[in-house]
């Protein structure tokens, strides 16, 4: 599969970004970094924002690639995308992301408790490690809208 497939299948629409588009998407995933590592919020909370930032990367990779995902599957086909842009070798991390967006919507829609410290922890370090991924592919492959 490829992402041109994917949107032959309709999971994905044509996306036109622009520099301000990707400067908020990013202004968005520092605040995010941010707020997660407030200890004064609970960890369910702090795991959401978490996981809003490694969503907001996925979908500055996906827009810069010229795709935005269908709203049926939003979070999921934003996830799955990465390692179609960045390589297979991201396919764990596209595997791990995912366990997190269920972990996420437990906490945000089932019950509380859901998420321990060391969940934050993991996933606020990941988030960071992939920050730098995607700027570095920005700077590489779309130095006009870094």
């Amino acid at each position: 599969m490829s992402l041109k497939q994917w949107a032959d299948n309709g999971w994905l629409k044509p996306h036109k970004t622009s520099r301000e588009e990707i400067a908020n998407l990013s202004a968005i995933v520092d605040r995010d970094l941010a707020d997660a590592i407030n200890e004064t919020i609970s960890p369910d909370s702090r795991f959401g924002i978490a996981y809003n930032a490694a969503l907001k990367l996925c979908t500055i990779l996906l827009f810069t690639s010229g795709y935005r995902a269908d709203k049926a599957r939003h979070h999921y086909l934003t996830i799955q995308a990465m390692p179609f842009i960045l390589g297979n070798d991201r396919k764990p991390d596209a595997q791990y992301l995912d366990t997190c967006r269920n972990k996420r919507n437990i906490a945000e829609y089932q019950y509380v408790g859901n998420v321990t410290e060391r969940d934050v922890e993991e996933l606020t370090g990941f988030v960071k490690e992939l920050k730098g991924t995607v700027r570095d592919w920005l700077k590489k492959t779309r130095p006009d809208l870094f």
